[in-house]
């Protein structure tokens, strides 16, 4: 999940508000560069790279953790230059310049793109929230940069209550999903079966998914 920055007129209309706006992203089409070859930018293919997605990742030199996913990603040995984001839909400035993220930023605003500038929020027209993944259940966190360890705590939380049972979980729920959208015509007797199918326990939908 994306958080795209949008403005809104408070009630006295007498300023722009900054505010995050929640959207999915299907992101397989879209070209991503990551500039920067530090822990961020690690960080940052791990989160691309665990929505199937790989990238390109431009710098001059890149810590021993890349070795780990170089198979997985583009791995560019070069100093930033337009021509490596000139393509791209969204962009990453990771690196340990501030002037140099600065200067990605600004293009990538003039020129439309998606742009997270590591080290400047302002700059920044999308950021990446802190989130829980069990295959297709997402559920993300934000304080809008206020409290990263609120969003933290709250992560940790989640991840407690919603274990990897919930990928399994989820996958059965899905398909029951669709055998009771094919055998109930009647949309409110539909509607009360999928309200009771999400109260029942993972054993509980095993044995019903043999029974449909």
């Amino acid at each position: 999940m994306f958080y795209y920055k949008a403005s809104l007129f408070n009630i006295k209309r007498e300023e722009w508000a900054i505010m995050l706006y929640p959207i999915n992203l299907e992101i397989k089409d879209m070209k991503i560069t990551i500039i920067g070859g530090g822990y961020v930018a690690y960080r940052k293919c791990k989160n691309f790279l665990e929505f199937g997605k790989s990238v390109s990742v431009i710098s001059p030199e890149f810590i021993d953790k890349f070795e780990l996913i170089k198979n997985d990603i583009e791995l560019v040995y070069d100093v930033y230059k337009e021509e490596y984001i000139k393509d791209s839909f969204i962009v990453v400035a990771a690196t340990n310049n501030k002037e140099i993220n600065k200067n990605i930023g600004i293009y990538c605003r003039s020129f439309g793109k998606l742009v997270n500038v590591v080290d400047n929020i302002e700059l920044s027209n999308y950021t990446v929230p802190s989130y829980v993944k069990r295959g297709d259940l997402l559920i993300s966190i934000s304080t809008g940069g206020k409290s990263p360890s609120l969003s933290s705590k709250i992560k940790k939380e989640l991840e407690e209550k919603y274990d990897d049972s919930y990928e399994e979980y989820i996958n059965i729920l899905g398909e029951i999903r669709q055998k009771v959208i094919k055998n109930y015509k009647n949309i409110y007797e539909r509607k009360k079966v999928l309200n009771i199918l999400v109260n029942l326990t993972l054993e509980e939908l095993k044995i019903l998914q043999n029974e449909f």
